[in-house]
């Protein structure tokens, strides 16, 4: 079965007839948030009346100035239009919320061509320029909202493995695993599958537990292009779940459980997000598949790959260690994973990072990061590079040093720059150097 990419249009076209009458809630700040404003009024209504709009709109422009494959670069670019809708305000249906987001990616293959690391440059880069649907699903909340029932096209990385100190680094490891990445089919950015995942959060919301079961396989291999749907025998199943604890986050019951998705909030609910300014979250996780991937190296008697189960884990703590201080406010974070290593090239990562917000006065959204990540090459990956003549190192490591400029409220600059060891886990490829800029602009 394939499902072609629908617009926003179509989404907004069989929600709007379906509204109620607007309430009085608070509205978020469209006329000084986004480029194109509050569209005479009409967007703050379809706010009240239970429909949230946003759009991104992300370039790099990027280049490998020294090392890796070979030296350039052209920018890439990242288009995204989200609707999430409070089907209780629409319909009736009570606790219930739906999410959708259709993305656009295109541009340079900068890492494929040019840098050559197993860790990836840019966290919107893309095997295959393509447009399609990346969020679709529904969320019932239900037991005072402690519990949440989610279903549909879900990507894993948009709530397990977070660290949100470290969403400011440009480079993809920072996000989802690179070694749970490198895997047959994780529902990842910007290859999302069809799964359930349940959630259940404290009273307080200082403690949450989560879990998912996806397709094994994500949209069709076949047709890299758009939007499809297909369950094809070997698929398998992924599955994820993750425990945490959020300290920083005890009291404020009116949080929400829906992913961070990021669409507008309400003032009530930014006001919080901006007196906390502060990060405090401990968190472990497991993932696995059902279905196996051929091993790297070992064959049967004759001589096709055995099958292995991949599997993995992962734990990560992300602090704010001082705030409210003449330098702003500093916080640091810590990740750590490791696979089985039989059918991937990495077997563990590491990483680790600093973020200052308000590093100079007048410049209290501006943020300067500084992190690191270390992929420890699977001994089964070694072997197969040197079957093939290849010296391959034991690791590969990346820097980034960045800093985000926050122009006005709907406009970022943000340059940066990458250092690479071993790119592709080569002892032959020399260090690469990515330098260049990135832009953001909510629409």
């Amino acid at each position: 079965m394939r499902l072609p990419a629908a617009t926003l249009g179509m989404l907004l076209g069989l929600a709007a007839p379906c509204a109620i009458a607007a309430d009085a809630k608070p509205v978020p700040d469209y006329v000084n948030e986004t480029l194109s404003g509050d569209w005479g009024g009409r967007r703050a209504d379809l706010y009240r009346q239970g429909i949230a709009l946003e759009g991104v709109y992300r370039i790099d422009a990027l280049r490998n100035t020294s090392g890796g494959l070979q030296r350039g670069g052209q920018p890439m670019i990242h288009l995204e239009l989200k609707m999430a809708a409070d089907l209780d305000k629409l319909w009736g249906w009570a606790d219930t919320t739906a999410f959708f987001s259709l993305i656009g990616d295109y541009g340079s293959k900068l890492n494929a061509d040019m840098t050559g690391s197993l860790l990836g440059v840019s966290n919107i880069e893309v095997p295959v320029s393509t447009q399609r649907l990346f969020h679709a699903w529904v969320q019932k909340d239900f037991a005072d909202k402690q519990w949440a029932l989610l279903a549909g096209l879900y990507p894993i990385d948009s709530e397990f493995m977070v660290m949100d100190a470290a969403s400011v680094f440009v480079q993809p490891p920072y996000g989802a695993l690179a070694d749970l990445a490198l895997t047959r089919g994780p529902s990842i950015f910007n290859n999302p599958a069809v799964g359930l995942r349940l959630k259940w959060t404290a009273a307080d919301r200082s403690r949450y537990a989560q879990g998912a079961i996806l397709d094994g396989v994500p949209g069709d291999p076949a047709h890299p292009r758009g939007t499809h749907i297909a369950f094809h025998r070997g698929d398998g199943i992924m599955s994820i779940a993750e425990i945490g604890y959020q300290p920083g986050e005890a009291g404020h019951v009116f949080e929400p459980t829906t992913p961070d998705v990021g669409v507008p909030v309400d003032p009530v609910t930014k006001a919080h997000e901006l007196a906390a300014d502060s990060f405090g979250k401990y968190a472990v996780g497991v993932w696995g598949y059902s279905a196996k991937a051929d091993d790297l190296v070992d064959t049967d008697a004759a001589g096709k790959p055995l099958r292995r189960k991949s599997r993995g884990w992962y734990a990560l703590a992300e602090q704010t260690l001082l705030s409210g201080s003449r330098i702003g406010a500093i916080s640091a974070f810590y990740r750590v994973s490791a696979s089985d290593g039989d059918s991937t090239a990495i077997r563990h990562t590491q990483n680790i990072g600093i973020r200052l917000k308000g590093p100079l006065p007048g410049l209290a959204d501006d943020i300067l990061g500084l992190a690191h990540t270390r992929a420890g090459l699977s001994d089964k990956f070694i072997q197969a590079q040197a079957a093939a003549g290849i010296a391959a190192s034991s690791s590969e490591r990346a820097w980034e040093l960045t800093y985000r400029h926050q122009v006005n409220r709907w406009l970022a600059v943000q340059p940066v720059v990458q250092r690479f060891r071993h790119p592709g886990g080569d002892l032959a490829r020399p260090k690469a150097t990515v330098a260049g800029i990135r832009l953001d602009l909510a629409l």
